[in-house]
């Protein structure tokens, strides 16, 4: 029924726009039979706004992705290099909640492990919206940063890594069925901030997957009840993504063609020393607005990594 609401949505859109560009068209005629020039300048922003509005329409055509329209959640790990690269995931971590704001999506924060210093190790975020997978699968990948160190005496040029992993959130007992008896459920003591409470009570969860082996922690919320509930949430993906895996293994062994994945593919660069620019290495779209990409300005980075996957086979 979900997936049907959506379709009618998409149908509704596009009957909309056809009958806007035929009214637009009876008003150019009308316009130039009498000559009318303030009716025309009234037409052209009509038609500019149609004109944005399909290319909006037609960049969805990119999410042929089972699971694209669906919402994500994001895990944002940092690399090898301690305070630093910690420092550059908190970075990635507002980035993508200023992207999530900037579109009217919800974010919310389901796990973070602070650094010991500064910055975060680790921090899951989920991002609740239409397509919010299908815009954020271009974010995947490595994610470098090149800047003179704050944390550094010597105010030296650091190189750092972050690695994002994005994922559509599982419905439960669709995607998959995690069955009782595979869940080993440990309780623990929250690790970070929260008050006495937090700190005195048991209320973090660990989940293992025992036919898989998957850990999942969770300890953002006081009640141990919502923090299970989340965990399991962050499961279910988990556990989506090695299907998905699986069946792309298998796409790949029918094609006889070798895809490599890994750490060491860096997908962006964001340089702020000696130069600022960032740069994605798979479409070569690069701006030198770097505060603004930083802030949430993640748009353009999108929309060149979507066009450049219409036509092709996910």
């Amino acid at each position: 029924m979900r997936r049907l609401a959506e379709r009618k949505r998409a149908v509704e859109r596009w009957r909309g726009l056809e009958k806007r560009v035929a009214e637009t068209a009876e008003l150019m005629s009308l316009a130039e039979e009498e000559e009318d020039a303030q009716l025309e300048v009234g037409i052209q922003s009509e038609i500019d706004k149609i004109a944005s509005e399909l290319d909006g329409l037609e960049l969805e055509l990119a999410f042929r992705g089972e699971y694209d329209e669906r919402n994500a959640i994001l895990s944002i790990h940092a690399g090898a290099g301690g305070t630093e690269s910690q420092d550059w995931a908190e970075m990635l971590m507002r980035m993508y909640l200023r992207w999530a704001e900037r579109r009217g999506y919800k974010a919310e924060v389901f796990d973070v492990s602070p650094g010991e210093e500064a910055g975060i190790k680790s921090a899951i975020v989920e991002v609740d919206g239409g397509y919010a997978f299908g815009y954020l699968k271009s974010e995947r990948g490595v994610h470098r940063l090149v800047r003179l160190s704050p944390f550094d005496a010597n105010h030296a040029r650091h190189t750092s890594f972050a690695l994002v992993e994005v994922l559509p959130e599982a419905e439960a007992d669709v995607d998959v069925r995690v069955e009782p008896d595979d869940l080993k459920v440990d309780t623990f003591r929250s690790s970070g901030p929260g008050g006495q409470h937090m700190q005195k009570t048991s209320s973090a969860v660990r989940l293992t997957h025992l036919p898989t082996g998957i850990v999942v922690t969770c300890q953002s919320e006081r009640s141990q009840h919502q923090n299970k509930e989340i965990a399991q949430k962050i499961l279910q993906s988990r556990l989506l993504e090695v299907e998905l895996e699986k069946r792309a293994e298998e796409r790949v062994r029918l094609k006889g063609k070798h895809v490599a994945a890994g750490w060491g593919n860096q997908i962006r660069s964001y340089v702020l020393h000696p130069y600022r620019m960032v740069k994605d290495h798979r479409t070569g779209y690069h701006t030198a607005d770097t505060d603004g990409v930083l802030d949430g300005g993640l748009d353009g980075f999108v929309t060149a990594y979507l066009r450049s996957t219409m036509g092709k086979e996910e």
